[in-house]
């Protein structure tokens, strides 16, 4: 057993097992978002379901970066907003609209990303939204939904429409604003975050190229569409391909998130 597997086997004696783990993952998302330079100083928000039968959710201490993040710093709430652990910081409450709303209605939520990227707000920001213009892109165009702009999500009346526009989509793009992914796992929203934000730099590259982009048959679009469509493949390929070795690359960095 590596060290870094030994920290994670240091569960806190009020927490359980699944719990504890669902919080290094957690910690170890917010520090693979500021690694790739996605955060936005405290601002935006992840979260983590805990397994079991209540609808409680881990997210971030609002007022820490997120390469301060830590396992045992996030907070975990329930529904209404309540915070069930001590925590010197309170949360963020447009993170507690948005991702209360999805935690609400999707059993599979497992964990849930919202970033305010520039290339993924300016591709939520353009009437055409994100187009099919290349290998990258049909990851996500086959699962992609779209919430019109609001204003900052303080209103918790805003949930039925997110939870309506969400649907069973994976991908959104909130107009005006930025970008959201739901995974079953933390793995999987990640990496669904990573194809989305990748695919929206590589439409804001093109499109400075020049207004045309080279033209791509429907049924090739179609071909990877129907590629990606088994969720259970892909769930196996971020949980046991991708996520791990992202996790030995956050252990050579800096491995306090598992504290």
């Amino acid at each position: 057993m590596s060290p870094a597997e030994a920290r994670l086997k240091e569960v806190p004696s009020e927490m359980t097992d699944a719990e504890w783990s669902q919080r290094v993952n957690l910690a170890a998302c917010y520090r693979l978002v500021a690694h790739y330079g996605w955060d936005d100083l405290v601002d935006t928000h992840i979260s983590a379901r805990v397994p079991g039968p209540d609808h409680h959710f881990l997210i971030n201490p609002y007022g820490l970066m997120f390469d301060e993040i830590t396992a045992s710093s996030l907070v975990k709430v329930d529904l209404d907003g309540n915070q069930l652990t001590q925590s010197e910081y309170k949360i963020n409450p447009a993170g507690f609209t948005i991702h209360s709303a999805i935690h609400e209605v999707r059993e599979d939520a497992g964990c849930v990303m919202h970033l305010h990227t520039p290339d993924g707000t300016a591709v939520a920001s353009c009437l055409e939204g994100l187009l099919p213009l290349n290998q990258t892109a049909h990851f996500v165009t086959g699962d992609l939904a779209y919430h019109d702009y609001e204003g900052v999500a303080l209103d918790h009346d805003e949930r039925p429409r997110l939870q309506r526009d969400l649907g069973s989509h994976n991908h959104m793009l909130l107009r005006n604003h930025g970008t959201l992914t739901v995974g079953r796992s933390v793995a999987s929203a990640f990496e669904r975050m990573y194809h989305l934000e990748r695919s929206c730099t590589m439409q804001v590259r093109t499109r400075m190229l020049g207004p045309s982009a080279y033209p791509i048959e429907k049924m090739v679009v179609d071909k990877n569409h129907n590629l990606i469509a088994n969720q259970d493949a892909m769930e196996l390929r971020s949980t046991k391909l991708v996520w791990p070795p992202l996790l030995r690359k956050l252990d050579r960095i800096d491995p306090s998130y598992r504290n």
